[in-house]
């Protein structure tokens, strides 16, 4: 099983994600460790990636879980994935695939990136991604302003039927 969790920068993508690879016994990966230096250097800039730049960032991460769903009992990868098109750029939504949106309000976010550090996205491209996102209608949503707790009890009981 594939799980994509998906939303804006500081939605809680990486953080629920762990946990939810742990409590599954799951593999873990970041949608960042698959952006080229110069993407980073962009974001951390202030300046919005386009669709060029997102190109060979998707399909590293496609190529990526063809090889978990041959490899492995179950990977979760914590990418934005904001507009259905980079969404089907990474495969189809299936039994084998899954889609796990963390829906939060701008205020809740750009709060929590205020107060993140170390990480190179910048908060002031917050409104470009807000912008961007089309919200998926083939995946489970679950509310980022829950307690992280709570989310990944919410995913795992999904996952596990």
């Amino acid at each position: 099983m594939i799980l994509i969790i998906m939303g804006v920068s500081g939605s809680g993508k990486t953080t629920v994600g762990q946990c939810v690879a742990e409590r599954l016994g799951y593999g873990f990966s970041d949608a960042d460790d698959f952006h080229n230096a110069a993407n980073k250097a962009k974001m951390a800039g202030g300046i919005p990636l386009n669709d060029d730049d997102r190109a060979p960032w998707l399909e590293a991460m496609r190529s990526a879980i063809e090889l978990w769903q041959r490899t492995s009992t179950g990977h979760v990868l914590a990418c934005s994935a904001l507009k259905d098109i980079y969404r089907r750029a990474l495969g189809p939504v299936d039994v084998d695939r899954k889609i796990i949106y963390l829906k939060g309000s701008f205020e809740l976010i750009k709060s929590r990136l205020e107060h993140r550090a170390g990480h190179f996205f910048n908060p002031a491209l917050l409104q470009s991604q807000f912008d961007a996102l089309e919200e998926p209608t083939d995946a489970m949503i679950v509310d980022a302003a829950r307690p992280v707790d709570d989310q990944v009890d919410e995913i795992v009981r999904a996952i596990r039927g």
